[in-house]
């Protein structure tokens, strides 16, 4: 095995949890992580040793995700399935389980923007600077879809607002209007 696929192999779990949370769809998600795999392999002579390999996978698995939604959309087919349980899990607190149910509920409905940032920064703790870097947009941007992102989170959370992903379409609409 070579240098590279031991330090690939080391990443897998961190793209697989990602994947997931963007996918909602295990066998999606796996898919996701394969292809990422398969281009980092491929493409390996595009890294560069010393730098940030993580940043490097993730920034393909979002590409490849983006893609992914492009062509489904162009095609006409479902890209999500919000009905199904993403994350089977028999946990013997019942509050907790609830908890979690709704705030992968909550997390379903924020904007795709919203949603990669949160599970970057939330999920996988990655820095602002390297979020950016992944979404290939400015750490300014990073920051405000954070904290608008957690704000709608708190505020569903809270029980004050049973938003729909229609709902959230408009109030960025109107705000965007103001």
């Amino acid at each position: 095995m070579s240098d590279l696929a031991r330090l690939l192999q080391s990443h897998i779990p961190q793209l697989r949890r990602y994947a997931r949370a963007l996918t909602r769809d295990v066998t999606r998600a796996d898919d996701l992580v394969q292809s990422c795999l398969e281009r980092a392999l491929a493409k390996q002579h595009l890294w560069q040793p010393g730098t940030n390999l993580r940043a490097w996978l993730f920034t393909i698995l979002h590409n490849l995700h983006v893609n992914d939604t492009r062509c489904a959309l162009r095609e006409g087919v479902r890209v999500g399935d919000e009905t199904a349980p993403s994350i089977p899990a028999v946990v013997p607190n019942a509050v907790f389980s609830l908890e979690l149910r709704d705030l992968e509920r909550a997390i379903a409905l924020l904007s795709e923007e919203q949603r990669q940032v949160i599970l970057l920064v939330g999920l996988e703790g990655m820095r602002y600077e390297k979020v950016a870097s992944v979404l290939d947009i400015p750490v300014g941007t990073v920051r405000s879809r954070l904290s608008r992102g957690r704000h709608a989170l708190r505020k569903m959370m809270e029980g004050r607002q049973r938003a729909t992903p229609c709902d959230q379409y408009k109030a960025g609409f109107d705000r965007r209007a103001a």
